[in-house]
């Protein structure tokens, strides 16, 4: 009997031809095409590179996400954390369930407003370590490992880590699309947990999280259907990060504008010994090297840059510039 193509082959096949992998062009007389250029797809038998190939620069967003969330849960436990991303592979769902076996927590994600969500699962070891951690057990300790699932409670007490987690990963996601992930459920047992069909495709990235003498494996699972409807501003990702660099002297423009300065409208200076100072009290009058009819001078941060009369306006002191300092100038007046 002849194969059959699933659904996600025939996926595979029309992104083929799309991408220009798979010809579609016939040759009218009959004649073989020149095999050097022939590129064979195999849909029955492609490898993990081959599959992720559908997802473009996944690995630039989960990267981002390890980094983030380093840097995040080293603030929350107040302790170093690293996290590092060690792979990312392709397996059907149920084959993916079932080779959790040492799972701990599953933290089932929506991705808002993606479909289908994700899948956060920690290994037993990584659980029981961030529980004594966030319970004030320190991270030098030899990490408890008992031989059971995580309890209710323990699980209760692991959300707060998955919820940064989803806000971890909406900034990744953030240089391609807007997400709003949440935390939907949070399982021990994998048979519980469903957010795509059992022969469906999904993608994983293996991470390692460390804390002093303390870690442990979690995975970020994706379902392909999940991040199809992105799949273009992922391929496309490099060429807005290119573009975002390179208007570096934009943001800080803008950001310039935005800031406060002071501005001191200035009558006079004067000049006097500390040992004068200290001898000042009430009622005594000090000169100024000031003429009332000249113009103030007013002062952006300390520097001279305008001169102005004083004035008043709506009842309040104000004061009206009437020229610009430049430097040559005594007294830039206009």
């Amino acid at each position: 009997m002849e194969a059959i193509l699933n659904r996600e082959q025939i996926a595979e096949l029309l992104q083929g031809i799309k991408s220009g992998k798979v010809s579609t062009d016939l040759k009218s007389d009959g004649s073989s095409a020149d095999q050097k250029d022939v590129v064979e797809l195999d849909l029955f038998n492609m490898d993990a590179s081959d599959k992720q190939q559908r997802i473009p620069n996944l690995d630039i967003i989960l990267d981002s996400f390890s980094h983030l969330f380093g840097i995040t849960l080293t603030n929350q436990l107040q302790k170093t954390v690293s996290v590092t991303r060690s792979e990312i592979n392709s397996l059907e769902f149920q084959e993916y369930l079932l080779s959790q076996k040492d799972a701990g927590a599953i933290g089932v994600l929506g991705m808002n407003p993606l479909k289908n969500g994700a899948l956060i699962v920690m290994d037993s070891s990584l659980c029981f370590s961030l529980i004594e951690i966030m319970l004030g057990a320190s991270s030098d300790i030899s990490p408890l490992q008992p031989d059971r699932k995580p309890t209710s409670i323990e699980l209760n007490v692991l959300k707060s880590i998955l919820f940064t987690a989803c806000g971890e990963i909406d900034k990744a996601f953030g240089q391609v699309t807007t997400l709003e992930s949440s935390i939907v459920k949070v399982e021990s047992n994998s048979r519980l947990v469903s957010i795509a069909e059992a022969e469906a495709e999904v993608l994983f990235g293996r991470f390692k999280l460390k804390v002093g003498s303390l870690s442990g494996t979690f995975d970020l699972v994706f379902p392909v259907a999940t991040l199809d409807p992105i799949r273009d501003q992922l391929r496309d990702l490099l060429t807005v990060t290119t573009v975002r660099q390179s208007g570096w002297k934009e943001l800080l423009v803008g950001e310039i504008d935005k800031m406060s300065s002071t501005i001191i409208a200035q009558s006079g200076t004067i000049s006097i010994p500390v040992r004068d100072v200290l001898k000042l009290k009430e009622g005594d009058i000090l000169e100024i090297d000031y003429d009332p009819n000249s113009p103030l001078k007013i002062l952006i941060e300390d520097t001279l840059k305008f001169f102005a009369i004083p004035g008043t306006m709506n009842g309040k002191k104000a004061i009206h510039l009437t020229g610009v300092y430049s430097q040559g100038e005594h007294n830039g007046h206009s």
